[in-house]
């Protein structure tokens, strides 16, 4: 399936990545954390544990910091008890955002999140007022020029649910989010590296966003993104430069 590009969005939200090095080393820390202690310390058989362990190789996090989040989570290191919660809102136009965060205090947490949809125009929802726009799901971008036939053979066969090529040749292929490290790692033996491979909330639809609007909605979504509980911030709108 054809669809169109995403890939300059995928660039720019890894640039943005990089950028922000320190702050991602903390957020997969507390991600190890958490996935050890919902799912155990045994990577092989902790697909969320997998992952983020992957993710934290990818970001050249030092393997020690990644065995003492893994010891914490499971218990055999003190260390702060966070704990996940989801935030819902609209952006500009009403556009849709899911703030996803992990936190040892809701109260501040909560303040925080408000006070950044509240200050560049946006506004908070109740408990599921967006979250049906979005599917829960594993998803993995390839750079164009990957080899779009041979892909989707081996993804289909792995399990995956959809193979989607946008307009720049960037190829998306989505998956129940249970299933994305073991479709992760039949690829990857297959000769295809992902550049991104992340459970997410995908937008079933999404809206365009261009000129002072687009600016706009890039604040909001950089004052969430910004702050030290949000872990994820997920949305509906496409900002075009």
């Amino acid at each position: 399936m054809a669809g169109h590009s995403k890939w300059a969005n995928i660039k720019h939200k890894k640039a943005a990545t990089d950028a922000k090095r320190g702050k991602i080393w903390t957020r997969l820390i507390k991600e190890i954390t958490v996935a050890a202690r919902m799912g155990g310390e045994d990577i092989a058989s902790n697909p969320r544990l997998r992952l983020a362990v992957d993710k934290a190789a990818d970001a050249n996090m030092p393997k020690e910091n990644v065995t003492r989040a893994i010891q914490r989570g499971a218990g055999t290191l003190e260390g702060a008890n966070y704990e996940e919660v989801r935030y819902e809102g609209y952006g500009i136009g009403g556009a849709a955002i899911i703030v996803d965060c992990m936190t040892d205090n809701r109260v501040r947490t909560v303040a925080e999140v408000r006070h950044a949809f509240n200050k560049h125009g946006g506004n908070m929802g109740t408990e599921g007022s967006v979250a049906f726009l979005f599917t829960h799901c594993g998803q993995m971008f390839f750079a164009p020029g990957t080899n779009e036939d041979a892909l989707m053979e081996v993804a289909l066969e792995a399990g995956a649910d959809d193979v989607i090529t946008d307009d720049e040749g960037g190829i998306e292929v989505t998956c129940p989010p249970h299933d994305l490290s073991a479709i992760k790692d039949a690829l990857e033996k297959a000769g295809f590296k992902p550049e991104v491979a992340e459970v997410v909330m995908k937008p079933q639809t999404e809206t365009e966003f261009t000129g002072e609007d687009a600016i706009k909605m890039q604040k909001i979504i950089d004052a969430l993104e910004n702050l030290d509980d949000v872990q994820e911030v997920f949305t509906n709108a496409i900002i075009l430069e």
